[in-house]
């Protein structure tokens, strides 16, 4: 299989399906494809011509594209059941897909002001009331999961949830809002599990660079 992606340092849907194949040990091809370029949608319809030109982008080994992360999950939770990709319970894999569904479809505000940016630093920035409001609602589900199922990550073991949930992780990093210790402490487990470190340590050595999303007014 191969997956085509973004800039790792600024592609946060990227992000999550490629940490899925590499924290299960799913074999697959990476394609990186750079973000905002005049031949980004076109390079992306050359290797994929079945989908809209978008990535992160899935392509079997029968050829069949499958875009958008969430949907990319899905079929790897289906293709490979040996994997617990979700909660082998069933009412904590209807909580996980509940909340990866929250992250998938909200959180706007933090998505338009706290973009990911893993190389840059802009601590204490763009804490708009709409961003705190999404920042404590997703404490919030940190914190439940958390209690719930006991961790170290959102559902016990890493699952699609906390993949869903890493690029978040990478912009509180990048812009330090006021978090509570759970939640700092989530994001420090987060950003030291090795596929998330590889995912970091690839995104510190890139060189290509997007200049609006490296300044913040």
């Amino acid at each position: 299989m191969k997956l085509l992606i973004g800039d790792k340092n600024y592609s946060s849907w990227s992000m999550r399906p490629w940490l899925l194949f590499r924290h299960f040990g799913i074999a697959f091809d990476e394609v990186l494809i750079h973000l905002n370029q005049p031949g980004t949608n076109a390079a992306v319809l050359e290797q994929a011509p079945n989908g809209p030109g978008k990535i992160p982008c899935l392509i079997d080994d029968a050829g069949l594209a499958v875009w958008d992360s969430l949907a990319i999950a899905e079929t790897l939770a289906e293709r490979f059941p040996q994997h617990a990709l979700w909660p082998r319970d069933a009412a904590a894999r209807a909580h996980a897909r509940s909340v990866s569904a929250e992250m998938h479809s909200g959180f706007g505000e933090l998505r338009s002001n706290m973009w990911m940016n893993i190389r840059a630093s802009f601590a204490g920035k763009n804490a708009t009331p709409g961003v705190l409001a999404d920042i404590a609602r997703i404490e919030a589900i940190w914190r439940d999961c958390l209690d719930t199922y006991g961790g170290p990550f959102l559902f016990g073991e890493f699952s699609i949830a906390d993949a869903m949930y890493a690029p978040v992780a990478m912009r509180f990093r990048t812009w330090q809002p006021p978090l509570s210790e759970t939640s700092l402490a989530y994001v420090r487990r987060l950003s030291a599990q090795p596929a998330v470190k590889a995912w970091i340590d690839d995104a510190l050595s890139e060189t290509h660079t997007i200049a609006y999303l490296d300044e913040c007014p």
